[in-house]
């Protein structure tokens, strides 16, 4: 079951922790917390499956090609918190 009444704030301070989330570091609480709130917020739900895919598409790539330059990853990760935020709106 979804519920659209919950803010943005949410979003984002979920969004904050997808990557902790996804790499095991977070405590069982929070990802309780997290997985109640993707479960109501497709929003978000999207954004962790997009993180999902990228992150096995960043480990499929192979050990000796040319690392992503920093200001690209920093693009990539400023447009998909973008994406997020207007998506929640």
């Amino acid at each position: 079951m979804t519920d659209n009444t919950h803010h943005p704030h949410q979003c984002l301070s979920q969004f904050e922790k997808l990557s902790q989330y996804l790499d095991k570091e977070l405590d069982e609480l929070t990802c309780q917390d997290i997985e109640r709130h993707v479960g109501e917020c497709i929003a978000c739900r999207v954004c962790l499956e997009t993180l999902k895919r990228t992150v096995m598409l960043c480990h499929t790539i192979e050990k000796d090609q040319e690392p992503v330059p920093g200001a690209f990853a920093r693009h990539l990760k400023e447009t998909i918190d973008t994406l997020c935020r207007h998506s929640s709106t």
